[in-house]
């Protein structure tokens, strides 16, 4: 499982990821999609990825910083 696909799962869905920030659901899959695709290779971008950090700081989603790092896969 990628990072991006973790903290989707993590989150609640591509759903609940879009409305946290801000973004169409079509993009958040694409965080899934390998590079070659037009993905992200498996990483969130660093807007959204604070955005679910600042939620998670809410207490909106369980995320933790350590969850936006390892290897992708």
């Amino acid at each position: 499982m990628t990072i991006a696909a973790n903290i989707i799962k993590k989150c609640g869905g591509v759903h609940k990821v879009a409305e946290i920030t801000g973004v169409t659901t079509g993009s958040v899959y694409k965080w899934t999609y390998p590079k070659e695709r037009g993905g992200t290779g498996g990483m969130v971008p660093r807007k959204a990825a604070q955005a679910l950090l600042d939620a998670a700081d809410k207490g909106v989603v369980d995320v933790s910083a350590a969850d936006f790092f390892g290897t992708a896969q």
